[in-house]
Protein backbone atom coordinates (compact mmCIF):
# COMPACT_ATOMS: atom_id res chain seq x y z
CA UNK A 1 0.00 0.00 0.00
CA UNK A 2 1.45 3.20 -1.21
CA UNK A 3 2.76 5.81 1.58
CA UNK A 4 -0.56 8.62 2.52
CA UNK A 5 0.42 11.78 0.77
CA UNK A 6 -1.02 15.05 1.48
CA UNK A 7 -2.23 18.02 -1.72
CA UNK A 8 -3.59 21.04 -0.26
CA UNK A 9 -4.26 19.51 2.96
CA UNK A 10 -6.24 16.84 1.30
CA UNK A 11 -5.18 13.26 1.16
CA UNK A 12 -5.34 11.82 -2.12
CA UNK A 13 -8.11 9.26 -2.56
CA UNK A 14 -5.80 6.47 -4.56
CA UNK A 15 -3.64 6.34 -1.41
CA UNK A 16 -6.16 6.17 1.46
CA UNK A 17 -6.31 2.73 2.89
CA UNK A 18 -9.20 1.30 1.67
CA UNK A 19 -10.24 3.70 -1.11
CA UNK A 20 -10.40 1.28 -3.47
CA UNK A 21 -13.35 -1.03 -1.56
CA UNK A 22 -15.61 2.58 -1.13
CA UNK A 23 -14.89 3.51 -4.81
CA UNK A 24 -17.95 0.92 -6.05
CA UNK A 25 -20.52 3.14 -4.21
CA UNK A 26 -18.95 6.62 -4.42
CA UNK A 27 -20.35 6.87 -8.02
CA UNK A 28 -23.80 5.93 -6.97
CA UNK A 29 -23.76 8.35 -4.45
CA UNK A 30 -22.51 11.11 -6.59
CA UNK A 31 -26.01 11.00 -8.30
CA UNK A 32 -27.58 12.51 -4.63
CA UNK A 33 -25.32 15.26 -4.66
CA UNK A 34 -28.05 17.98 -5.59
CA UNK A 35 -31.15 16.50 -3.93
CA UNK A 36 -32.13 19.15 -1.21
CA UNK A 37 -30.21 21.87 -2.53
CA UNK A 38 -33.60 23.44 -3.87
CA UNK A 39 -33.83 25.44 -0.59
CA UNK A 40 -30.90 26.54 -0.41
CA UNK A 41 -31.24 30.14 -1.39
CA UNK A 42 -28.22 31.10 -0.53
CA UNK A 43 -26.11 28.89 -2.18
CA UNK A 44 -23.88 28.26 1.04
CA UNK A 45 -24.76 24.91 1.59
CA UNK A 46 -21.76 22.62 2.38
CA UNK A 47 -22.89 18.82 3.53
CA UNK A 48 -24.30 17.85 0.93
CA UNK A 49 -26.14 14.48 0.74
CA UNK A 50 -24.01 12.12 -0.67
CA UNK A 51 -21.43 12.99 1.88
CA UNK A 52 -23.76 12.76 4.77
CA UNK A 53 -24.32 9.40 3.30
CA UNK A 54 -20.51 8.20 3.17
CA UNK A 55 -20.07 9.34 6.37
CA UNK A 56 -22.70 7.03 7.92
CA UNK A 57 -22.00 4.33 6.22
CA UNK A 58 -18.36 4.60 7.27
CA UNK A 59 -19.56 4.59 11.12
CA UNK A 60 -21.35 1.09 10.24
CA UNK A 61 -17.70 -0.40 10.23
CA UNK A 62 -16.39 1.57 13.13
CA UNK A 63 -17.32 0.92 16.46
CA UNK A 64 -16.07 4.18 17.60
CA UNK A 65 -18.76 6.01 15.21
CA UNK A 66 -22.05 4.98 16.58
CA UNK A 67 -23.08 8.01 17.11
CA UNK A 68 -23.58 11.56 15.92
CA UNK A 69 -21.24 13.60 17.47
CA UNK A 70 -18.80 10.67 17.24
CA UNK A 71 -19.49 10.98 13.26
CA UNK A 72 -19.11 14.50 13.27
CA UNK A 73 -15.83 14.22 15.26
CA UNK A 74 -14.37 12.27 12.54
CA UNK A 75 -15.24 14.28 9.76
CA UNK A 76 -12.36 16.32 11.23
CA UNK A 77 -9.93 13.66 10.21
CA UNK A 78 -8.01 14.03 7.68
CA UNK A 79 -7.48 10.52 6.36
CA UNK A 80 -11.45 10.21 6.60
CA UNK A 81 -11.53 13.60 4.74
CA UNK A 82 -9.34 12.04 1.95
CA UNK A 83 -11.19 8.14 1.80
CA UNK A 84 -14.46 10.29 1.62
CA UNK A 85 -13.64 13.16 -0.51
CA UNK A 86 -14.65 15.92 1.62
CA UNK A 87 -13.01 18.97 2.89
CA UNK A 88 -13.87 20.29 6.35
CA UNK A 89 -15.07 19.50 9.28
CA UNK A 90 -19.00 19.80 9.37
CA UNK A 91 -20.74 21.33 12.45
CA UNK A 92 -23.53 18.70 14.49
CA UNK A 93 -26.44 21.63 13.47
CA UNK A 94 -25.34 20.65 9.89
CA UNK A 95 -25.35 16.84 10.41
CA UNK A 96 -28.62 17.18 12.41
CA UNK A 97 -30.32 19.23 10.04
CA UNK A 98 -29.68 16.61 6.75
CA UNK A 99 -31.51 13.92 8.05
CA UNK A 100 -34.71 16.51 7.52
CA UNK A 101 -33.80 17.94 4.32
CA UNK A 102 -32.60 14.66 2.05
CA UNK A 103 -34.96 12.25 0.24
CA UNK A 104 -34.41 8.39 1.81
CA UNK A 105 -35.92 7.16 -0.82
CA UNK A 106 -33.07 8.02 -3.19
CA UNK A 107 -31.21 5.32 -1.86
CA UNK A 108 -33.96 2.39 -2.32
CA UNK A 109 -32.19 3.08 -6.06
CA UNK A 110 -28.78 3.03 -4.83
CA UNK A 111 -29.85 -0.16 -3.84
CA UNK A 112 -31.10 -1.37 -6.82
CA UNK A 113 -28.45 -0.54 -8.76
CA UNK A 114 -25.89 -2.14 -6.07
CA UNK A 115 -28.14 -5.27 -6.10
CA UNK A 116 -26.91 -5.84 -9.71
CA UNK A 117 -23.39 -6.17 -8.97
CA UNK A 118 -24.60 -9.41 -5.70
CA UNK A 119 -23.76 -13.03 -7.16
CA UNK A 120 -25.87 -15.73 -6.35
CA UNK A 121 -24.74 -17.21 -3.23
CA UNK A 122 -24.39 -21.14 -3.18
CA UNK A 123 -23.69 -21.20 0.77
CA UNK A 124 -26.93 -19.60 1.63
CA UNK A 125 -29.30 -21.87 0.75
CA UNK A 126 -29.76 -26.05 -0.05
CA UNK A 127 -28.94 -27.36 -3.46
CA UNK A 128 -32.64 -28.57 -3.68
CA UNK A 129 -33.80 -25.26 -3.56
CA UNK A 130 -32.20 -24.43 -6.88
CA UNK A 131 -35.38 -25.12 -8.91
CA UNK A 132 -37.51 -22.94 -6.83
CA UNK A 133 -38.04 -18.99 -7.73
CA UNK A 134 -35.97 -16.55 -5.61
CA UNK A 135 -36.73 -16.85 -2.10
CA UNK A 136 -38.33 -13.75 -0.60
CA UNK A 137 -38.28 -13.87 3.25
CA UNK A 138 -40.61 -11.13 4.79
CA UNK A 139 -40.75 -9.88 8.07
CA UNK A 140 -40.42 -7.05 10.46
CA UNK A 141 -38.76 -6.18 12.99
CA UNK A 142 -38.81 -3.23 15.95
CA UNK A 143 -36.74 -0.23 15.87
CA UNK A 144 -36.99 1.55 19.23
CA UNK A 145 -36.91 4.50 20.09
CA UNK A 146 -36.10 7.13 22.70
CA UNK A 147 -38.97 8.86 24.98
CA UNK A 148 -38.91 11.98 23.41
CA UNK A 149 -39.64 11.12 20.14
CA UNK A 150 -43.72 11.71 20.21
CA UNK A 151 -44.66 11.13 16.69
CA UNK A 152 -43.59 7.30 17.27
CA UNK A 153 -45.35 7.29 20.30
CA UNK A 154 -48.25 3.64 19.78
CA UNK A 155 -49.14 2.61 23.11
CA UNK A 156 -48.09 2.52 26.91
CA UNK A 157 -46.43 -0.65 28.68
CA UNK A 158 -48.27 -2.48 31.91
CA UNK A 159 -46.33 0.56 33.97
CA UNK A 160 -48.10 3.02 31.82
CA UNK A 161 -45.07 4.13 30.11
CA UNK A 162 -45.38 5.28 26.59
CA UNK A 163 -43.69 2.93 24.09
CA UNK A 164 -42.49 4.45 20.95
CA UNK A 165 -40.09 2.99 18.12
CA UNK A 166 -40.94 2.03 14.15
CA UNK A 167 -41.46 -1.07 12.41
CA UNK A 168 -38.88 -2.17 9.68
CA UNK A 169 -40.53 -4.23 7.08
CA UNK A 170 -37.86 -6.18 5.31
CA UNK A 171 -37.99 -8.60 2.18
CA UNK A 172 -34.30 -10.71 2.40
CA UNK A 173 -33.38 -12.51 -0.70
CA UNK A 174 -32.21 -15.71 0.56
CA UNK A 175 -29.89 -16.50 -2.82
CA UNK A 176 -27.87 -13.68 -2.12
CA UNK A 177 -27.47 -13.50 1.51
CA UNK A 178 -29.06 -9.73 2.22
CA UNK A 179 -32.33 -7.75 2.28
CA UNK A 180 -33.49 -6.10 -1.20
CA UNK A 181 -36.35 -4.17 0.11
CA UNK A 182 -37.23 -2.11 2.80
CA UNK A 183 -40.09 0.03 4.41
CA UNK A 184 -40.58 1.69 7.50
CA UNK A 185 -43.83 2.23 9.25
CA UNK A 186 -44.92 3.46 12.67
CA UNK A 187 -44.53 0.94 15.34
CA UNK A 188 -48.33 -0.25 15.33
CA UNK A 189 -48.56 -3.28 12.76
CA UNK A 190 -52.13 -2.24 11.84
CA UNK A 191 -53.82 -0.41 9.27
CA UNK A 192 -51.03 1.37 7.10
CA UNK A 193 -48.43 -0.14 8.84
CA UNK A 194 -50.12 -3.51 8.94
CA UNK A 195 -47.00 -5.55 7.96
CA UNK A 196 -49.47 -7.89 5.24
CA UNK A 197 -50.61 -4.65 3.88
CA UNK A 198 -47.29 -3.27 3.32
CA UNK A 199 -45.99 -6.48 1.82
CA UNK A 200 -48.99 -6.72 -0.48
CA UNK A 201 -47.92 -3.29 -1.90
CA UNK A 202 -44.49 -4.49 -2.86
CA UNK A 203 -45.15 -8.03 -4.68
CA UNK A 204 -42.84 -8.84 -7.76
CA UNK A 205 -43.59 -12.13 -9.70
CA UNK A 206 -41.33 -14.91 -9.94
CA UNK A 207 -40.63 -14.88 -6.22
CA UNK A 208 -41.52 -17.37 -3.53
CA UNK A 209 -42.57 -15.45 -0.16
CA UNK A 210 -41.82 -17.38 2.95
CA UNK A 211 -44.05 -16.15 6.01
CA UNK A 212 -44.47 -16.73 9.09
CA UNK A 213 -48.07 -17.12 10.52
CA UNK A 214 -48.49 -13.01 11.64
CA UNK A 215 -48.80 -12.58 7.51
CA UNK A 216 -51.83 -14.60 7.11
CA UNK A 217 -54.35 -13.11 5.58
CA UNK A 218 -55.79 -14.59 2.39
CA UNK A 219 -55.74 -11.89 0.57
CA UNK A 220 -52.72 -11.00 0.47
CA UNK A 221 -52.15 -14.77 -0.14
CA UNK A 222 -54.50 -14.16 -3.30
CA UNK A 223 -52.53 -10.86 -4.41
CA UNK A 224 -49.37 -13.18 -4.22
CA UNK A 225 -51.12 -15.85 -6.88
CA UNK A 226 -52.15 -12.66 -8.90
CA UNK A 227 -48.80 -11.64 -9.17
CA UNK A 228 -47.55 -15.11 -10.53
CA UNK A 229 -45.74 -15.27 -7.72
CA UNK A 230 -45.37 -18.45 -5.33
CA UNK A 231 -45.91 -18.38 -1.53
CA UNK A 232 -45.03 -20.98 1.72
CA UNK A 233 -47.10 -19.38 4.51
CA UNK A 234 -47.43 -21.15 7.92
CA UNK A 235 -51.26 -21.19 9.05
CA UNK A 236 -53.14 -20.90 12.44
CA UNK A 237 -54.29 -24.62 13.40
CA UNK A 238 -57.68 -22.89 13.92
CA UNK A 239 -58.05 -22.25 9.98
CA UNK A 240 -61.00 -23.87 8.17
CA UNK A 241 -60.60 -25.81 4.96
CA UNK A 242 -62.45 -28.64 3.30
CA UNK A 243 -60.12 -31.65 2.19
CA UNK A 244 -60.58 -31.95 -1.52
CA UNK A 245 -57.78 -34.85 -1.75
CA UNK A 246 -54.74 -36.70 0.72
CA UNK A 247 -52.11 -36.82 -1.17
CA UNK A 248 -49.73 -39.54 -0.04
CA UNK A 249 -46.95 -39.05 1.91
CA UNK A 250 -43.32 -40.03 -0.01
CA UNK A 251 -40.41 -42.20 1.82
CA UNK A 252 -38.38 -38.91 1.85
CA UNK A 253 -41.06 -36.72 3.06
CA UNK A 254 -41.43 -38.84 6.14
CA UNK A 255 -38.02 -38.25 6.87
CA UNK A 256 -38.27 -34.89 6.92
CA UNK A 257 -41.11 -34.96 9.51
CA UNK A 258 -44.04 -34.35 7.12
CA UNK A 259 -46.94 -35.90 8.36
CA UNK A 260 -49.95 -34.92 5.63
CA UNK A 261 -49.85 -33.81 2.57
CA UNK A 262 -53.74 -31.90 1.47
CA UNK A 263 -55.12 -30.09 -1.50
CA UNK A 264 -58.59 -28.29 0.25
CA UNK A 265 -60.45 -25.46 -0.26
CA UNK A 266 -60.06 -23.06 2.40
CA UNK A 267 -62.27 -20.74 4.15
CA UNK A 268 -66.04 -19.40 4.26
CA UNK A 269 -67.09 -19.86 0.66
CA UNK A 270 -70.03 -16.67 2.04
CA UNK A 271 -67.19 -14.26 2.70
CA UNK A 272 -64.99 -13.70 -0.16
CA UNK A 273 -62.10 -11.88 1.83
CA UNK A 274 -61.46 -15.07 3.60
CA UNK A 275 -61.09 -17.69 1.56
CA UNK A 276 -58.76 -18.83 -1.15
CA UNK A 277 -59.31 -17.95 -4.61
CA UNK A 278 -57.17 -20.35 -6.06
CA UNK A 279 -56.27 -24.23 -5.23
CA UNK A 280 -54.48 -24.85 -1.52
CA UNK A 281 -52.28 -27.07 -0.81
CA UNK A 282 -51.38 -27.89 3.46
CA UNK A 283 -48.31 -29.46 4.53
CA UNK A 284 -48.41 -30.94 7.70
CA UNK A 285 -45.01 -31.27 9.48
CA UNK A 286 -43.47 -32.45 13.13
CA UNK A 287 -40.67 -30.15 13.84
CA UNK A 288 -38.99 -29.10 17.19
CA UNK A 289 -40.34 -25.74 18.41
CA UNK A 290 -39.10 -23.55 21.25
CA UNK A 291 -42.13 -22.07 22.97
CA UNK A 292 -42.68 -18.13 23.42
CA UNK A 293 -40.25 -16.18 25.49
CA UNK A 294 -42.19 -14.80 28.81
CA UNK A 295 -43.26 -11.11 28.13
CA UNK A 296 -39.76 -8.85 29.24
CA UNK A 297 -37.92 -11.54 28.50
CA UNK A 298 -35.72 -12.19 25.49
CA UNK A 299 -34.99 -16.24 26.28
CA UNK A 300 -37.46 -19.18 25.47
CA UNK A 301 -39.99 -20.28 28.57
CA UNK A 302 -38.77 -23.75 27.96
CA UNK A 303 -36.46 -26.49 25.73
CA UNK A 304 -38.10 -27.43 22.23
CA UNK A 305 -41.45 -29.24 22.03
CA UNK A 306 -42.16 -31.21 19.41
CA UNK A 307 -45.35 -29.26 17.30
CA UNK A 308 -47.43 -29.80 14.21
CA UNK A 309 -46.65 -27.13 12.23
CA UNK A 310 -49.30 -26.50 8.85
CA UNK A 311 -47.84 -25.13 5.97
CA UNK A 312 -49.99 -23.64 3.02
CA UNK A 313 -48.74 -22.98 -0.26
CA UNK A 314 -49.45 -22.78 -3.76
CA UNK A 315 -47.17 -24.95 -4.87
CA UNK A 316 -48.70 -28.32 -6.19
CA UNK A 317 -46.43 -30.30 -8.00
CA UNK A 318 -42.94 -29.38 -5.52
CA UNK A 319 -42.20 -32.56 -3.31
CA UNK A 320 -43.52 -32.14 0.25
CA UNK A 321 -40.14 -32.69 2.08
CA UNK A 322 -38.90 -29.50 -0.33
CA UNK A 323 -41.86 -27.34 1.19
CA UNK A 324 -40.82 -28.43 4.51
CA UNK A 325 -36.94 -27.48 3.78
CA UNK A 326 -38.37 -23.78 2.44
CA UNK A 327 -40.17 -22.64 5.61
CA UNK A 328 -36.84 -24.36 7.22
CA UNK A 329 -35.11 -21.15 6.05
CA UNK A 330 -37.39 -18.74 6.82
CA UNK A 331 -35.48 -18.33 10.37
CA UNK A 332 -32.69 -16.27 8.52
CA UNK A 333 -34.14 -13.06 8.10
CA UNK A 334 -34.10 -13.37 12.03
CA UNK A 335 -30.75 -13.82 11.99
CA UNK A 336 -29.86 -11.36 9.39
CA UNK A 337 -32.30 -8.71 11.81
CA UNK A 338 -29.73 -9.73 14.49
CA UNK A 339 -26.54 -8.43 12.11
CA UNK A 340 -28.49 -5.07 11.28
CA UNK A 341 -29.17 -4.36 14.44
CA UNK A 342 -25.98 -5.93 16.32
CA UNK A 343 -23.18 -5.63 13.91
CA UNK A 344 -24.33 -2.27 11.78
CA UNK A 345 -25.19 -0.10 15.01
CA UNK A 346 -28.97 0.23 14.27
CA UNK A 347 -29.74 -0.22 17.92
CA UNK A 348 -28.90 3.17 18.12
CA UNK A 349 -30.61 5.75 16.37
CA UNK A 350 -28.40 8.57 14.83
CA UNK A 351 -31.66 10.80 14.22
CA UNK A 352 -35.00 11.80 16.16
CA UNK A 353 -36.50 12.12 12.76
CA UNK A 354 -38.01 9.34 10.27
CA UNK A 355 -36.46 10.65 7.37
CA UNK A 356 -33.32 10.38 9.34
CA UNK A 357 -33.82 6.63 10.76
CA UNK A 358 -34.96 5.82 7.14
CA UNK A 359 -31.65 7.57 5.63
CA UNK A 360 -29.63 5.07 8.42
CA UNK A 361 -31.23 1.81 7.98
CA UNK A 362 -30.61 2.23 4.16
CA UNK A 363 -27.27 2.84 4.64
CA UNK A 364 -27.26 -0.31 6.95
CA UNK A 365 -28.79 -2.47 3.85
CA UNK A 366 -26.46 -0.51 1.40
CA UNK A 367 -23.52 -1.67 3.89
CA UNK A 368 -24.60 -5.46 4.09
CA UNK A 369 -24.67 -5.11 -0.13
CA UNK A 370 -21.35 -3.93 -0.21
CA UNK A 371 -19.75 -7.04 2.12
CA UNK A 372 -21.53 -9.28 0.16
CA UNK A 373 -20.02 -7.64 -2.91
CA UNK A 374 -16.58 -7.56 -1.66
CA UNK A 375 -16.40 -10.86 0.00
CA UNK A 376 -18.82 -12.88 -2.46
CA UNK A 377 -20.27 -14.33 1.00
CA UNK A 378 -23.52 -13.70 3.26
CA UNK A 379 -22.46 -10.73 5.68
CA UNK A 380 -20.96 -11.89 8.81
CA UNK A 381 -19.68 -10.70 11.31
CA UNK A 382 -16.18 -11.16 11.15
CA UNK A 383 -15.65 -10.00 7.12
CA UNK A 384 -17.51 -6.67 8.81
CA UNK A 385 -14.40 -6.82 11.36
CA UNK A 386 -11.81 -7.19 8.81
CA UNK A 387 -13.11 -4.50 6.42
CA UNK A 388 -13.17 -2.35 9.83
CA UNK A 389 -9.79 -3.12 10.61
CA UNK A 390 -8.54 -2.27 6.76
CA UNK A 391 -9.95 1.15 6.80
CA UNK A 392 -8.50 1.64 10.06
CA UNK A 393 -5.27 0.89 9.00
CA UNK A 394 -5.22 -2.41 11.85
CA UNK A 395 -5.12 -4.83 8.67
CA UNK A 396 -3.29 -4.72 5.71
CA UNK A 397 -4.66 -5.39 2.43
CA UNK A 398 -3.08 -8.79 2.38
CA UNK A 399 -4.37 -10.02 5.17
CA UNK A 400 -8.15 -8.65 4.09
CA UNK A 401 -7.78 -10.46 1.16
CA UNK A 402 -6.58 -13.56 2.70
CA UNK A 403 -9.62 -13.66 5.00
CA UNK A 404 -11.81 -12.34 1.94
CA UNK A 405 -10.52 -15.68 -0.16
CA UNK A 406 -10.74 -17.68 2.31
CA UNK A 407 -12.80 -21.41 2.30
CA UNK A 408 -16.16 -21.58 3.98
CA UNK A 409 -16.86 -24.28 5.32
CA UNK A 410 -19.90 -23.04 6.93
CA UNK A 411 -22.61 -25.90 4.96
CA UNK A 412 -20.06 -28.77 6.12
CA UNK A 413 -20.13 -27.84 9.54
CA UNK A 414 -23.62 -27.38 9.70
CA UNK A 415 -24.40 -31.22 8.04
CA UNK A 416 -21.85 -32.40 10.54
CA UNK A 417 -23.82 -31.09 13.26
CA UNK A 418 -27.40 -32.42 11.75
CA UNK A 419 -26.00 -35.66 11.36
CA UNK A 420 -25.02 -35.79 15.34
CA UNK A 421 -28.43 -34.90 15.93
CA UNK A 422 -30.06 -37.67 13.63
CA UNK A 423 -27.59 -40.17 15.21
CA UNK A 424 -28.57 -38.88 18.83
CA UNK A 425 -32.06 -39.43 17.95
CA UNK A 426 -33.23 -35.44 18.14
Amino acid sequence: MAEEEVQSGVLLNTDVRGSKYLNKIFPLLKRLHDDGCARDKARNRTLFYDQYVSLILLSMFSPAMQSLRAIHQASALKKVQGLLGIDRRYSLGSLSEAARVFDPQLLQGVMEELSKDLTRLVECYDPRLSKIPRLMLADGTLLKALPRLAESMWKTSRSGNPMHGWRLHCQFDLSLGVAVDMEMTDYRNSMESDEREVLKDRLQSGRCYVLDRGYLSWRLLNAIEAAQSDYVCRIKQSTIYCVAQERPVEKQALAAGVKTDLLVHIGDQDRPRSRASHAVRLVYIEALVWPRANRGSSQPAGPPEKQVLILATNMLHVPAEIIALIYRYRWSIELFFRFFKQVLGCRHLLSDDPDGVRIQCYCALIASMLLAIWSGKKPNKASWRMVGWFISGLASEQELLAHLNAPDNTGVKLAKREERWRQMGL
